[in-house]
């Protein structure tokens, strides 16, 4: 009896496509080169290629922010609003000299999102809802990358951490045999 042949499953993985490549395929769609033919061009399936014909009007539409070539959602103004508004609430907190972290932004973040979406009534329902944005550690990442955001952190040495943790009494010598064993281990 001949052994098994196991089934091999080539599924390919996404590929993501940048907002300069989808205009470039709308183009050229808009000057009569026919899907297949796009397809076979740009190495992607013709499917991909209707999908983004289909949102030709969005795509076009569309400026990412800064530093981004890919957009994976479209998203509304709101959004936008929302996070030029939540940049400059973190600059100024910044320069006050308060420490923020990632539940502090986020938190501003669904309470600025729910005021714009107070103020803003042409909006329909399905567009967005105060559900639509939950400010998720993801969106919080991608946020970050967007804004050039960058945590700062101090880094304590071991001689630091001695001298923060020393008794009173205890002569500067000592505590640097201390930290010199303790690195040593």
């Amino acid at each position: 009896m001949d052994p098994k042949k196991v089934c091999e499953k080539s599924s390919a993985k996404k590929k993501m496509m940048s907002i300069e490549l989808k205009r470039e395929i709308i183009e050229k769609h808009e000057q009569g080169v026919q899907v297949v033919d796009l397809s076979r061009q740009y190495g992607r399936s013709t499917s991909m290629i209707c999908t983004v014909l289909k949102q030709k009007e969005s795509i076009k539409s569309v400026t990412p922010a800064k530093g981004l070539t890919i957009i994976s959602k479209l998203r509304t103004s709101l959004h936008e609003n929302m996070e030029k508004l939540l940049m400059v609430w973190v600059t100024e907190k910044q320069l006050q000299g308060d420490t923020l972290t990632q539940t502090i932004i986020c938190e501003k973040a669904r309470a600025i999102y729910g005021d714009l979406l107070k103020q803003t009534s042409k909006i329909s329902i399905d567009e967005a809802s105060e559900e639509s944005f939950k400010a998720s550690r993801g969106w919080f990442e991608n946020f970050k990358k967007r804004t050039g955001i960058l945590r700062k952190r101090k880094k304590q040495t071991s001689l630091d951490m001695f001298f923060s943790k020393r008794p009173t009494g205890e002569s500067e010598k000592n505590v640097a045999k201390k930290a010199k064993t303790s690195e040593d281990i």
